[in-house]
């Protein structure tokens, strides 16, 4: 297995691992499954967006972006990560956060946050065993299949915070 930076013609891949999670489960709350020029637009805007392949075949991917819009959330990032079935228990999980978290924290990025469906426990867990501590479980945000569903959110710090810390960008 390998981890590298996506690009456009992984978009089918990526496809492949993320709309049965949209169209089937909670673990997103997206609707609507995205067409591959949603996806190839995705790997094209975000500033890190990694795939972990196993002979050509996408086996997961993750990839992050700024956790609200505005100067002032410029150092916070949130990500997402979504894996196959086969790939998970593998390895594959704690090899892309590592990949993501390498290139956030090269860029000077304060914190990840992760927001899990309260619907996703192994997700929480994942999260947890990886160093997320969680934040806040924000109780009916989301609704799909007819239910409304919570959401917890995770953070996990990558540079020294303080009181001294530089704040400008």
């Amino acid at each position: 297995m390998i981890v590298r930076p996506a690009t456009p013609r992984d978009a089918t891949g990526i496809s492949a691992v993320l709309n049965p999670v949209i169209r089937d489960t909670t673990i997103s709350f997206k609707p609507i499954e995205l067409s591959l020029d949603e996806v190839a637009k995705l790997i094209e805007n975000a500033p890190g967006i990694f795939v972990a392949e196993d002979d050509g075949v996408i086996l997961g991917y993750a990839s992050y972006d700024q956790f609200r819009r505005g100067l002032g959330y410029a150092r916070t990032m949130e990500h997402s990560i979504i894996l196959a079935p086969e790939a998970r228990g593998r390895g594959t999980g704690r090899a892309l956060m590592q990949r993501v978290e390498d290139h956030a924290r090269a860029a000077g990025i304060g914190s990840l946050w992760a927001g899990v469906s309260g619907e996703n426990p192994e997700g929480v867990a994942f999260h947890a065993r990886i160093g997320f501590e969680t934040v806040v479980v924000l109780p009916k945000v989301g609704f799909k299949f007819g239910r409304w569903l919570d959401l917890t959110m995770m953070q996990k710090w990558l540079q020294p915070m303080g009181d001294d810390a530089e704040s400008s960008a």
